[in-house]
């Protein structure tokens, strides 16, 4: 080498109902979906967990192997032969590379013990076969954000803080070659004429890269990760990222086959909610989800996934949500799930809610649930329709019935702040009712905020749908 399933149709009423009510009793999947397999890929992600993890961080590398690694990539490229590298899996690299390495540096009177020649290699494997220096930070579980700004600058969000990192590429040319190479893994490219690009990684992190000239101080990638482990109702209330009883509203509202739109900030864990959410999605339901990355991770066996594609460099062939929303209502959905919505597909979705498509899930960028309803009628406007505000107001009030708003607080912590159910329309106005709302009331010694997961005592409006699943009583009692 060197040289050179879940609840099927039983068609039995009765009993389907007693297994939804099992299910949603014991907040619990149904058993089919329990026991599947996470998929492939936001979540979007991932967005990764909703509570900070506790596990630390793994150290960067010394400064002193960077600097090793940098001195010894070139001559280790032009002592392998590459088609017989590209045939080997990492651990047989390894052992191939140890020897040339200990050559290289005897050449380069650089002196290190095993242990650090162990981590050189492991670090030229990392450029060799992985992302450079984004390696251990991608491998480390405590950490859910990677901002590089630039070939010495790299930030993590870690336990919800953000933190500067040891790790650092080599120069400007090593930053975009990493880049590169996680662009061409979903058949994109990155350069002069393309300098912004949406990707995924393999374990589907999303990633978003920009490079100068619109970046001004060299190649910029941000990455989501993908978080490895399934995240439900169930763990969210154990962490407090919610109240049981509000989990149980969930359930149901997603059992009842509710239109819901979850609404939060930016990194405020809307994907991670909105996975949560979907795992009460019957397996005899067929499902297409819509998304620009995609990173949602639905363990039902019918599962469509569509994913939009941006222009060529003549500026053709590109499919955005709206087309793909289009193409969803021929495809026989049972329900539409949209990671985002953000333009004018909102119409369409819309009309999809308003035409029979109930149980849709959805996220938006806002900061309370009224501000969501106003995003959502501003971006119908986006669509070119002419409509009266009137008009707009009431098609909304009749697709959505619910809004959960999520949040990431000051502490790292995201939480539910509220649940708020679309009411009706009064006039020109879309009418709500708050059903859950989260009360901050101080900050404990250990910096964490304190609170309550607070219920408004109202009845839902939803209550008659959810009696038809046989779940009114459970969702009464929920609601106290």
């Amino acid at each position: 080498m060197f040289g050179r399933r879940g609840l099927g149709g039983s068609g039995d009423e009765a009993r389907r109902k007693e297994a939804l009510q099992r299910g949603v009793a014991g907040i619990e999947l149904p058993p089919a979906q329990a026991s599947a397999p996470p998929a492939a890929n936001d979540a979007g992600p991932t967005a990764g967990a909703l509570a900070p993890a506790a596990a630390p961080a793994r150290p960067a590398r010394s400064s002193k192997i960077q600097e090793a690694a940098a001195l010894a990539h070139a001559r280790v490229l032009e002592r392998i032969d590459s088609e017989v590298a590209s045939r080997l899996d990492r651990a047989q690299l390894a052992a191939e590379l140890t020897g040339p390495v200990q050559e290289i540096l005897a050449e380069l009177k650089v002196q290190l013990n095993q242990r650090e020649q162990r981590e050189l290699v492991d670090l030229l494997l990392d450029d060799m076969l992985g992302l450079g220096p984004l390696e251990p930070l991608l491998a480390d579980d405590s950490i859910t954000d990677i901002m590089v700004n630039g070939p010495k600058q790299i930030f993590v969000e870690q336990r919800g803080k953000l933190v500067l990192t040891e790790a650092a590429f080599r120069d400007d040319a090593h930053v975009m070659s990493v880049a590169g190479r996680i662009v061409s893994q979903v058949g994109r490219r990155i350069d002069e004429s393309t300098p912004l690009v949406d990707a995924r990684l393999t374990d589907g992190s999303r990633v978003n890269i920009i490079i100068p000239p619109l970046a001004l101080d060299g190649a910029s990638i941000s990455i989501r990760k993908f978080s490895k482990r399934g995240i439900d109702l169930d763990r969210m209330a154990r962490q407090g990222n919610v109240s049981p009883e509000m989990a149980t509203v969930l359930k149901i509202a997603a059992r009842s086959r509710l239109n819901v739109l979850i609404s939060g900030g930016t990194g405020s864990g809307k994907t991670t909610l909105l996975n949560a959410m979907s795992q009460m999605i019957a397996a005899d339901e067929r499902v297409v989800t819509i998304e620009d990355a995609a990173e949602l991770q639905l363990q039902q066996p019918h599962v469509v996934r569509l994913e939009t594609r941006p222009a060529n460099l003549e500026g053709k062939g590109e499919i955005t949500m709206r087309d793909l929303v289009k193409n969803a209502l021929r495809m026989r959905p049972d329900r539409i799930i949209l990671g985002e919505i953000r333009g004018a597909e909102a119409m369409d979705m819309l009309q999809a809610m308003n035409t029979g498509h109930d149980g849709s899930l959805g996220t938006l960028h806002a900061n309370r649930p009224r501000e969501a309803l106003t995003r959502l009628e501003n971006m119908v406007a986006m669509s070119g329709v002419n409509l009266p505000s009137k008009a707009v107001r009431t098609q909304i009030a009749a697709a959505v019935q619910m809004i959960v708003q999520i949040s990431r607080m000051r502490d790292g912590v995201r939480r539910i702040t509220s649940i708020t159910e679309v009411v009706g329309m009064e006039g020109d106005v879309i009418t709500t009712q708050e059903l859950f709302a989260y009360r901050f009331e101080g900050e404990a010694a250990d910096g964490r905020l304190k609170g309550r997961f607070e219920s408004s005592g109202l009845r839902p409006a939803f209550t008659t749908r959810a009696e038809y699943y046989g779940l009114d009583r459970m969702l009464l009692e929920a609601v106290g």
